[in-house]
């Protein structure tokens, strides 16, 4: 799923390319992609983009009038840019926004549909859709502490929450908990000041590096290899991969479509921590630290 660093390149490429621009065409390719009624779709025609944003991990491309066009892209949907002329994205495309240099297509790959999108006017009708987790980069340390510790989670959980924090997934929760040196198991009331100063400071760290490095590979054009891995990725991805700190290899735990990725010897003081699947049909087997399992 597209998270805040690869988001915030898709706004800065859209403010590029579609901002100021008229939309002339919008289109519903596949009919279950648009979740609203009111306004209809056919009602951001012939009307200039006046600003692009985000709501979370929602896309946001604004109006005049005071429409509103939102695009949640969860874990297969992307946007791809063709010039005029140049050849659509095919079967995958979902929806379409024609403007008088080129398209802007909404697309999901595979066979579940859960992009979704939505027309809304005002923007009071974006802003019910923010689930509420707090912007990383506008928080204070105290802001942040507040929300690790309001619930009793683990860490993992409470980052890729988005009732707690704006915009962190799987992926890149397994890099600011690497860059910390935190189990992604760790529960949040156990949490010492120390360590909750070092997430918050890794949090932003990671998240920064993240949005200059897919910058600067994008550059000027849009992006189109938005992808949840990585090769310069410290853990996330890399199961069995020596650490980039240790080079001890990378260790993941399976949970349903997910999986959580870390490095033994810098986050859990050697432990391995139990796959739901694969600890249960191992039982005593089941290696206790990275040193066993070597």
């Amino acid at each position: 799923m597209p998270e805040l660093p690869d988001v915030t390149v898709y706004i800065e490429a859209l403010e590029r390319f579609v901002v100021r621009r008229t939309l002339e065409r919008a289109r519903a390719i596949n009919p279950f992609i648009l979740r609203s009624v009111d306004p209809p779709l056919s009602a951001v025609e012939q009307r200039e983009v006046t600003g692009a944003s985000r709501v979370g991990k929602r896309v946001v491309l604004s109006l005049s009038d005071d429409l509103h066009v939102v695009i949640h892209l969860m874990i297969a949907g992307r946007l791809r840019w063709r010039e005029k002329g140049q050849k659509p994205p095919g079967k995958i495309a979902q929806a379409q926004f024609e403007f008088p240099h080129g398209t802007l297509f909404l697309t999901e790959a595979g066979s579940k549909r859960r992009a979704s999108l939505h027309v809304v006017r005002g923007i009071e009708a974006v802003r019910a859709m923010d689930r509420g987790g707090i912007d990383v980069f506008v928080a204070t340390r105290d802001e942040f502490a507040a929300r690790l510790r309001g619930e009793n989670h683990t860490l993992k959980r409470s980052l890729t929450d988005p009732r707690f924090f704006d915009g962190i997934g799987n992926a890149y929760s397994d890099e600011i908990l690497h860059r910390a040196r935190l189990s992604p198991m760790t529960l949040t009331s156990r949490l010492s000041d120390d360590e909750i100063a070092r997430l918050f400071d890794a949090t932003r760290e990671t998240l920064t590096d993240w949005i200059g490095r897919l910058r600067a590979q994008v550059g000027q054009g849009f992006p189109e290899t938005v992808t949840a891995f990585h090769e310069r990725m410290a853990v996330h991805g890399r199961y069995g991969k020596p650490c980039p700190v240790c080079g001890t290899p990378v260790q993941r735990i399976r949970y349903a479509d997910n999986e959580t990725n870390y490095c033994a010897r810098c986050q859990t003081g050697g432990k391995l921590l139990a796959d739901r699947a694969l600890s249960r049909l191992l039982k005593q087997d089941w290696p206790r630290s990275i040193d066993e399992l070597e």
